[in-house]
């Protein structure tokens, strides 16, 4: 299913040709803007990607048959095929894959410079994204969100508030691998901590963090344990998680009628025998819930939304190539 809002469309990429502008996009932001290092080949083919993404899906918002917005998502079933989740070459999230559940990694989010103001492609890439929750049946979606730059003192109010406040349950929690830090960066400077909880300031903190972060939060996330800095591209990372039935319940109750509307997409750590159903009340099929999801982060565009059912013909493609 496709989500349009006016002249924006977002959906997962269908051709080679639309993926590559995805890298193009990623090239632009990364390495041009960001100062992240490419190899010759990125270089000469203006693209950014690594091994992960080969049977990754790309999430894409498209105005005027631009691509303006992205996401990479990796689930299990990609995960299984490359060996793993690009996510564990900096945080150990063994207790993630523990879930008997399917769940998915989110990276590689970013936006063309001018399209970054009002905030419509990304609470766009959030509607895709929730679309794509539920047809997967997706009960956790991970990723680690960046602060640009290599010392993560610069964002220590935020990272400090995240660390007291916002810490995923011991169950489910990531922790930092300092033994993949580059040999150059001191592991004592992945501690979150870096101030005294009572020298933390949620208003400054809320000021350091990225739109990206502050609409995690907005969503219920939580965070896992240390800072990863990752030299290569020019950024310290942070682990986040969001459980599907943890969206806060405030948008649950008001968009769909019920504050535990989304609890059968929660995490089950026994047997799933009930997960070939989505029958979630008061909805009786995935159609509303997903329009359900498109109003939730649409709400200030809800009247201009129009969902298109009807996959397109052209080719669909499952490697980067």
């Amino acid at each position: 299913m496709a989500i349009k809002v006016r002249d924006f469309e977002v959906r997962l990429t269908r051709t080679k040709e639309e993926r590559k502008q995805v890298r193009q996009l990623r090239y632009e932001v990364f390495c041009l803007e960001e100062n992240a290092t490419p190899t010759e080949e990125q270089r000469n083919l203006g693209e950014e990607y690594d091994a992960y993404d080969t049977y990754a899906d790309y999430m894409a918002v498209f105005h005027n048959n631009q691509i303006v917005g992205t996401y990479r998502i990796i689930d299990r079933n990609a995960a299984d095929k490359m060996g793993g989740f690009y996510t564990e070459t900096e945080f150990n999230i063994s207790k993630i894959k523990n879930v008997k559940s399917n769940i998915a990694e989110m990276s590689r989010a970013c936006v063309k410079k001018e399209y970054r103001e009002n905030g419509l492609v990304l609470r766009l890439l959030w509607a895709g994204l929730y679309e794509y929750v539920v047809k997967r049946k997706v009960s956790v979606l991970f990723g680690v969100p960046s602060f640009v730059g290599t010392n993560p003192a610069q964002s220590a109010q935020a990272l400090s508030y995240l660390y007291y406040n916002h810490l995923s349950p011991l169950h489910l929690r990531a922790t930092v691998l300092k033994e993949n830090l580059d040999p150059s960066v001191n592991p004592g400077m992945t501690q979150m901590n870096i101030l005294p909880r009572a020298f933390v300031d949620e208003a400054e903190a809320k000021k350091q963090m990225t739109p990206l972060v502050k609409g995690y939060l907005r969503l219920g996330a939580t965070f896992g344990r240390g800072v990863f800095i990752d030299k290569g591209f020019g950024t310290y990372d942070v682990f986040v998680l969001v459980q599907t039935k943890n969206i806060d319940r405030a948008y649950q109750k008001h968009f769909v009628g019920s504050e535990n509307a989304f609890d059968e997409l929660g995490v089950k750590m026994g047997p799933l025998s009930m997960l070939g159903k989505i029958v979630m009340s008061p909805f009786t099929g995935t159609a509303k819930l997903i329009r359900a999801f498109g109003e939730l982060f649409m709400r200030e565009d809800a009247e201009d939304i129009e969902y298109i059912d009807k996959e397109s013909s052209e080719e669909s493609e499952t490697t980067n190539n």
